[in-house]
């Protein structure tokens, strides 16, 4: 297994708001986590960056082989949860955070299954030689007016309210996560990604940056070609390819 990543403010944004981290655990393990801060400029970094550290401490330090997968799934949740905890409290505590908030989407992969906890508009995808399959759903009032049948897919793409987000990390004292589990097979990439990359990066493209396997460049690629197409929003993306 291998893990690539890369962040970068993109074009048009005077700061980077993302956050991220990435790691190995024992026995072949992999795990990642992306947040998209939001909030002004100092709430959204803070935000992103707390709840980056939160999820990441608690999965290294909860981890460990003899888990089930149900395991895995709680420890996702409880790790997600300490976060939220942690950043609404400190938005409550300081008036100038207030309204603070992040998405976020993590993962761990262990023996080829991605289990995959998310919230907000933040992406998991699988990359094969068949293409691009989405994997988690956004918490976003497009996608809610997508599920009720208003809007097509392709108006939601540029709709203008496509940034307004309908579950975030940090803004309650509890948060819902949404959980995904799915098999990877040899030769496949689950990317993560915030939306700087899926609002300026296509599927087509993000088949064609990563079909020749040459997995170290994917992250890279995929930053560049969204600065490319564009670049108006920060950008963040993992690999992790088995």
């Amino acid at each position: 297994m291998k893990i690539v990543a890369k962040t970068d403010k993109g074009l048009v944004r005077e700061n980077n708001q993302d956050a991220y981290a990435v790691g190995e655990l024992p026995g072949e393990v992999a795990w990642a986590v992306v947040c998209d801060g939001m909030g002004g400029a100092a709430g959204g970094n803070i935000a992103s960056a707390l709840a980056v550290k939160v999820i990441s401490d608690k999965i290294t330090s909860s981890y460990n082989e003899k888990m089930r997968d149900s395991s895995i799934k709680n420890l996702l949740d409880s790790a997600i949860t300490a976060a939220n905890i942690e950043v609404y409290d400190m938005a409550y505590s300081r008036p100038d955070l207030k309204g603070m908030g992040t998405t976020v989407v993590a993962v761990v992969v262990r023996d080829n299954v991605a289990h995959i906890a998310h919230a907000g508009d933040s992406r998991a995808y699988l990359v094969n030689k068949d293409g691009v399959e989405q994997i988690t759903v956004d918490h976003s009032l497009v996608q809610n007016l997508v599920d009720r049948g208003e809007i097509t897919k392709e108006e939601a793409e540029h709709h203008p309210n496509k940034n307004v987000i309908t579950r975030a990390l940090g803004v309650d004292k509890r948060i819902d996560v949404d959980f995904s589990e799915i098999d990877m097979q040899e030769n496949e990439t689950l990317v993560l990604c915030t939306d700087g990359l899926s609002n300026c990066v296509n599927n087509s493209e993000m088949a064609e940056d990563i079909k020749d396997g040459q997995y170290y460049a994917f992250a890279d690629r995929l930053v560049k070609r969204a600065n490319k197409n564009g670049g108006n929003d920060n950008i963040t993306v993992v690999a992790i390819a088995i």
